[in-house]
């Protein structure tokens, strides 16, 4: 028998830094914090967030970088495929979703299903000037099928995430 699973009930809010050249809507369960180390190190770009899931106990780690160059872009992209690729070993499967919005948000989905740390990883830009990546993970050792319906739901509110973001 598997435990009872209350979601919260929320509404969405737009998340619009004045600092970040970037706005998107978000579940009011979710907490937003920024994110000021990297590995120990003091970030110096003020727009890398933890979207913190704590009904859930979960993160959404969200890094963001303006790009100087296509080699800067090519390079980062490259790096969102090897990290969503990491977790091949333990995936059962890797869907990956085009994303093409009208407002110049390009980018990937990683839906990663199976025994995976991390079920889910994209990847927006705008492919000249701004570069978002974020992964979701969860601090559980619960086995993938227990955790199931609640990556189903917290994904839902993270697309909404995905399909209301702008660039500024």
């Amino acid at each position: 028998m598997f435990p009872s699973v209350s979601y919260p009930e929320f509404s969405y809010q737009k998340y619009n830094p004045s600092n970040c050249p970037y706005s998107f809507r978000f579940a009011d369960y979710i907490q937003i914090e920024t994110d000021t180390t990297f590995f120990n190190q003091k970030l110096t770009n003020s727009c890398w967030l933890n979207l913190q899931i704590p009904a859930f106990n979960g993160t959404l780690h969200c890094s963001y970088y303006s790009l100087n160059s296509e080699k800067e872009l090519e390079k980062y992209i490259k790096d969102a495929y090897k990290l969503a690729r990491e977790h091949q070993k333990k995936a059962n499967y890797i869907d990956e979703l085009a994303l093409k919005k009208p407002n110049s948000v390009y980018g990937m989905v990683f839906n990663i299903e199976g025994p995976a740390a991390s079920p889910l990883q994209f990847y927006l830009t705008d492919s000249s000037k701004h570069f978002f990546r974020a992964s979701l993970y969860f601090k559980s050792q619960s086995k993938p099928d227990s955790l199931l319906p609640i990556v189903e739901f917290v994904k839902k509110d993270i697309l909404e995430t995905i399909n209301s973001f702008e660039w500024k």
